[in-house]
């Protein structure tokens, strides 16, 4: 008695996939395992379809993480009520930006290329662009010290951020521990002097303090 056929494998166009599933799959995958592991293959195989489906929606992966910065400050960067005092708009206006990196640091590290920018954050750095040029700063000069205050601003998020999960992953002193330890008062005094503290004081947060400072003399330098 002949045997039943097998059933026959369909064929045809992978199931149809919508922009929010892409940026929402590649966003997850950014989330727990980091930029470097977000390729077209990757996401194309979590969505469970082809590398040349994911191309009707994103050109590249620039353009794949270019919609998840515009997701992200979508979702996040909220418009602050801003002061009067245009030195005052830069702290607030800068600290937003800070506050909402710092809970996503994968955004820095895709910011600090310095060619891919989410088109909704720019609000921010209008605002602080004009406050510095009302603050008397050529409109040249206000560009030069917004770069400054984002050097400043990203520096400070990957450097926590990087301690913080070298401290998390070591199960022992850190190389800078143990360096500190014996310090010879002769050669460093001053560093000597505070090794002790080293690690709690460097670990505050004193990015305003900092922000305040720079934009104190941003403005004084004119």
């Amino acid at each position: 008695m002949p045997q039943p056929s097998a059933p026959r494998k369909a064929f045809g166009r992978p199931p149809r996939i919508s922009r929010e599933e892409v940026v929402e799959t590649a966003r997850r995958i950014v989330d727990t395992e980091g930029v470097d592991r977000l390729t077209m293959r990757r996401l194309a195989a979590e969505i469970g379809s082809t590398p040349m489906a994911l191309y009707h929606h994103v050109r590249n992966k620039d353009e794949l993480l270019v919609l998840l910065l515009d997701d992200y400050a979508a979702r996040t960067l909220q418009r602050p009520e801003l002061p009067a005092r245009p030195r005052e708009r830069i702290v607030v206006t800068a600290a937003t930006i800070h506050e909402a990196l710092a809970a996503c640091p994968w955004i820095v590290e895709v910011l600090t290329a310095d060619d891919l920018m989410s088109t909704s954050a720019l609000w921010f750095v209008d605002q602080i662009i004009d406050a510095l040029v009302e603050s008397g700063l050529s409109p040249e000069r206000a560009v030069h010290a917004y770069r400054a205050i984002w050097y400043y601003t990203a520096g400070e998020i990957l450097v926590r951020t990087t301690a913080a999960r070298r401290r998390t992953d070591a199960d022992r002193p850190t190389y800078r521990e143990q360096v500190f330890a014996d310090l010879d008062p002769g050669e460093l005094p001053r560093l000597a002097q505070v090794a002790d503290q080293w690690a709690p004081l460097t670990a505050e947060d004193t990015y305003l303090d900092g922000l305040r400072a720079l934009v104190d003399g941003l403005l004084a330098a004119g």
